[in-house]
């Protein structure tokens, strides 16, 4: 039984070795070759920070796209989802109110040409990233508040567009935070 217990403890001392000093030491070594040097993107607009790449932001002004619905109202410091169900009746609520909220400001559209995730929150909550779809749902509502050529406003979205992973893994996507400071950049 001694035998089981020393070893048990030597495992124990070379795990926490391994994963609570190393392990953390490579990741934070890793993360000064990224963008940000580990702290994040940090995007900018007139030498001050407007926000981050990787964190989504509220937007709900109809001359805006809109992101990604959030269940934890973009709060960072306390990331997840609602963790309801399809078949919860508060859930089918509230993404039968983003509907009709999507409906109400997009009159050009149907139910069927919503994407999933303009009425569907992330797992995280802080989704930065809307499809492709999802921005050119919302075109032709931005050019008529903004009184834009809807080209011009497809062109920046076209701009904006990321394509997969190593162009084979997971769909295009849209930074909502950039192209909303594109689209400001446009008026002037």
């Amino acid at each position: 039984m001694k035998k089981y217990i020393l070893q048990s403890i030597r495992l124990t001392a070379v795990l926490m070795v391994l994963l609570c000093v190393i392990y953390p030491l490579i990741v934070a070594f890793a993360g000064v070759f990224s963008n940000g040097d580990g702290g994040g993107e940090k995007i900018t607009k007139n030498e001050k920070v407007v926000g981050y790449a990787l964190i989504g932001q509220s937007f709900t002004r109809p001359e805006y796209f809109w992101g990604r619905p959030s269940a934890v109202d973009y709060n960072a410091a306390g990331s997840g989802g609602s963790n309801k169900g399809a078949s919860n009746p508060d859930y089918l609520k509230q993404v039968s109110g983003r509907i009709d909220t999507l409906l109400k400001y997009n009159p050009s559209i149907t139910k069927a040409d919503i994407p999933a995730d303009l009425i569907t929150a992330s797992g995280s909550g802080l989704d930065p990233d809307i499809s492709e779809q999802g921005a050119i749902t919302q075109i032709k509502r931005i050019a008529a508040y903004r009184k834009l050529d809807e080209k011009l406003v497809a062109e920046l979205v076209v701009k904006n567009t990321e394509g997969p992973l190593f162009g084979l893994f997971g769909p295009s996507k849209v930074n909502v935070l950039k192209l909303n400071l594109a689209l400001d950049e446009l008026k002037k």
